[in-house]
């Protein structure tokens, strides 16, 4: 059974959440502040998060940082801020979608299901070209040597690497990794397009990532 966990501390919609996730046929934890919601998180065994942004004790970007220390688990932020800082600050730390209260059940409902979706997809192992992608440990190895690359990097690199020989439009790019309402400028994914030649195509002496004029990126099988 898919197991969730619920970061709220909203007593009433944590429970109206709760309700509503368990009628689906999840298995579902609910933490009422920060303290006990990054314990529990921590303690791991979870298939996706639901983060509440304000919380007491520990904020909730600052949960979210703890557990990317070492868990790739799908993670959505819930907040009612909805300014544009605010969400770039929760995916550049390693969210996976952000939602912003009030909002329906259905739409949350939606959005789990398509980070549980895209969690299972994101198990299984890359090898390409001397490179090794492992979306579990979160690690890059080029010819057994490790690459140091940040959760937006790794996450740009496995969408590409998942897709290769079909060119990606930057607008693509951006809601597949950066999510669907992600508001900002399409040329985020050229500056991150550069940190990731920097890291692997320049220091290893590999040209992986193709720029198709006018198009977007690719890369190729050969």
């Amino acid at each position: 059974m898919t197991k969730i966990l619920i970061i709220e501390d909203d007593l009433q919609l944590s429970r109206l959440i709760s309700l509503e996730l368990e009628h689906e046929g999840y298995k579902v934890d609910v933490a009422l502040d920060g303290n006990n919601g990054l314990s529990k998180a921590l303690d791991g065994g979870y298939d996706l998060i639901l983060l509440d942004v304000m919380l007491p004790n520990v904020g909730g970007l600052e949960i979210l940082s703890k557990i990317r220390e070492s868990s790739t688990v799908p993670v959505i932020m819930i907040s009612a801020r909805d300014a544009t800082v605010d969400k770039v600050s929760g995916l550049d730390l390693g969210a996976d979608d952000y939602l912003t209260k009030p909002f329906e059940i259905e739409e949350l409902l939606a959005r789990m299901r398509a980070n549980l979706k895209k969690g299972m997809a994101e198990s299984i192992i890359i090898n390409f070209r001397g490179l090794t992608v492992d979306p579990v440990q979160h690690s890059v190895k080029f010819n057994g040597c490790g690459i140091d690359l940040t959760k937006k990097e790794f996450d740009l690199l496995f969408f590409l690497l998942s897709n290769r020989n079909a060119v990606l439009s930057r607008e693509k790019i951006l809601s597949k990794v950066w999510g669907y309402d992600f508001v900002g400028n399409t040329n985020i994914v050229d500056v991150y397009i550069r940190y990731l030649r920097s890291k692997i195509d320049d220091a290893c002496g590999i040209e992986l990532i193709t720029t198709v004029r006018g198009s977007g990126y690719l890369i190729r099988d050969r």
